[in-house]
């Protein structure tokens, strides 16, 4: 395809409650879209970070300039989406960039051929289990409560954000609360292997598996904490390639993998990172980060792999927004629906878009 032009949106869409993690506390989506309009279709993706590197070492501002200077000139004029990341390997990490600019080249390109990113990836389910992520809350009964609510609206998992302080008694609480549930932790690196007899306090509470402890550097110590602990470990911030996978697989790090496409570089990248698991029996799920319906659309297509048999954190849209910048997700039965139409399958809401815009940047072409 020959590409046109490339804009850079910068949103900032409030969240329905504020989201605490490990690492921070979240009360708006602030972040970036990219629009990529080519001489045959328009692709759209969102890039998945957050102002700060708090999760990752990536952050909204730094994206901006590797965008702008190294990604984009290495991928314009033409190009194909199986060709963004050996064009722009020399550039190293960078990865949530990466993954927004083959997205949005993607999206294009497969809107050009009429096809869904779902067919295109292999996707065999119509529709998928979700899950919900609940953040850190002020008191254990504020956490009963709004898991209370999420197993009302029929959610298949719950997974819990824990950190030092936080971890064994709001577990036990809820899984004392409300029985036999599909309950999982996730940790994002807060602790350290010296750490492992205070988590295997947590092996009591029957969990579905335990979410990136340590630190994403520490495969081996991934590896010895499992000898230690009975919960399945599962690797998020670890794994960012398909090479990771397979190290951590081979180290005995991880017993499930958290597939994130952006942490990753891409849906293509996610893809090899499923067939790897798959083939050595490990189990997959997609994980998210607070994404708009520009980032959830694609990644349910994902999650309707066969490799994806746990429930990921692909809620509705009402989760995390009162209005969502394309048409919201709806949860229906415990499941949300695969997008079907080109491309990511959805389209963006163009007044919504603007409303929530605050600044745009044309990265091609250049004055």
């Amino acid at each position: 395809m020959k590409i046109e032009r490339i804009e850079l949106l910068h949103v900032a869409i409030p969240l329905v409650s504020p989201f605490r993690t490990s690492f921070g506390t979240m009360t708006t989506k602030d972040t970036f879209l990219l629009r990529v309009v080519t001489d045959e279709a328009e692709g759209w993706s969102e890039f998945a970070a957050d102002p700060e590197p708090l999760y990752c070492s990536e952050f909204v501002g730094a994206a901006e300039l590797v965008l702008e200077h190294h990604l984009v000139p290495r991928v314009t004029p033409e190009i194909t989406a199986a060709e963004v990341a050996p064009r722009t390997e020399a550039i190293k990490g960078h990865k949530l960039a990466k993954a927004a600019l083959e997205t949005a080249i993607l999206d294009a390109e497969l809107r050009s051929f009429g096809m869904s990113i779902g067919t295109f990836l292999g996707a065999t389910a119509t529709r998928v289990p979700a899950g919900v992520s609940v953040g850190i809350k002020n008191s254990i009964p504020e956490l009963i409560s709004d898991v209370e609510g999420y197993l009302a609206e029929g959610y298949a998992r719950i997974k819990l954000k824990i950190e030092p302080g936080w971890d064994v008694e709001p577990v036990r609480a809820v899984r004392e609360r409300f029985g036999d549930i599909l309950l999982q932790v996730d940790a994002n690196t807060a602790y350290a292997l010296a750490d492992a007899e205070h988590l295997r306090k947590l092996d009591e509470f029957g969990l579905l598996l335990m979410e990136q402890p340590l630190d994403e550097d520490e495969i081996r110590g991934h590896s010895l904490l499992a000898q230690r602990i009975r919960t399945p470990i599962c690797l998020d911030e670890s794994i960012t390639s398909a090479r990771d996978a397979a190290t951590a697989i081979a180290l005995d790090a991880c017993r499930v993998i958290n597939v994130k496409p952006a942490r990753v570089g891409g849906y293509l990248e996610a893809r090899r990172i499923h067939d790897v698991a798959v083939a050595h029996g490990i189990p997959v799920w997609c994980g998210g980060m607070l994404e708009t319906g520009i980032g959830r659309g694609p990644n349910l297509a994902l999650a309707a792999l066969p490799g994806f048999v746990l429930p990921g954190d692909v809620s509705a849209s009402r989760r995390y927004f009162a209005e969502d910048l394309t048409e919201p997700f709806e949860l229906q039965d415990g499941f949300m629906h695969v997008p079907a139409g080109p491309g990511i399958g959805v389209e963006p809401i163009p007044e919504t878009v603007k409303r929530f815009t605050t600044a745009k940047k044309v990265l091609y072409p250049r004055d």
